[in-house]
This record gives C-alpha cells, structure tokens and sequence, in this order.
C-alpha cells in the first residue's frame, strides 16, 4: 500500500463550517492523526447509493489530499459520483449536521444522505 500523498486538488470540497466541526470532532474523539476523512459512496439507501463520511485509516486503492489541513481519503473508484461535491456543516433550527451538494446527483431522497446517479 501506497502511503504517498497525493498533492493534486481534491476532487470535492468541504466549507469553512465542515472543516470546523470536523476540526472539533477530531479533538473531541482524540483521534490520531493516523486517520482521515473517509468519504465514499456505498450501495443502498431510499435512492440507490448512500454517503460515506467518517475518520478512517488509509487503505489500499485510496487517493489522499489535504484540504485546509485535513487528510481526506477517498477509494478511486468513487471519485466518478463525488467530483465537484461540496460537504457543508449545518447548524440550525431547520437542520443540524453534514450535508452534502453533489452535482453528480439525479436524484436525491428526503434525507439528503442518499442519491441516484
């Protein structure tokens, strides 16, 4: 496995309040910096593929990049689904949590963690 980091500009981006709460996450769980942010896809959910979003350790097949000094792995396989998405942190009377604008996306569910392509 390949523990080179790759320097090119990641293929999604996180806004200011998504580099935030993660920042805190981090801290918070003291997670080490051994781990990254995950971010996939997978199959399933109410629209046919669910968002991957959590601190992981690098595995074979993934692409690394640092977005505003966080690692951020992604499988290679899934960058066709996340290209131009933006994850965004929400907190507020109408929605708390991470949400995510994908591009990509034909269709969406109710819920905002699943989509179609």
């Amino acid at each position: 496995m390949s523990t080179e980091t790759i320097t090119e500009k990641a293929p999604l981006t996180l806004t200011e309040g998504a580099i935030k709460e993660l920042k805190k996450l981090k801290d918070q769980q003291e997670i080490s910096d051994d781990f990254g942010l995950r971010i996939g896809v997978e199959g399933g959910g109410c629209s046919g593929m669910s968002y991957i979003l959590g601190f992981d350790q690098k595995k074979e097949g993934d692409s690394e990049y640092s977005i505003s000094g966080i690692r951020v792995f992604m499988n290679k396989a899934h960058g066709l689904y996340l290209a131009g998405m933006e994850v965004d942190f929400r907190n507020g009377l109408d929605a708390r949590g991470f949400t995510f604008n994908n591009p990509n996306a034909s269709s969406t569910c109710g819920c905002g963690s699943s989509f179609s392509a």
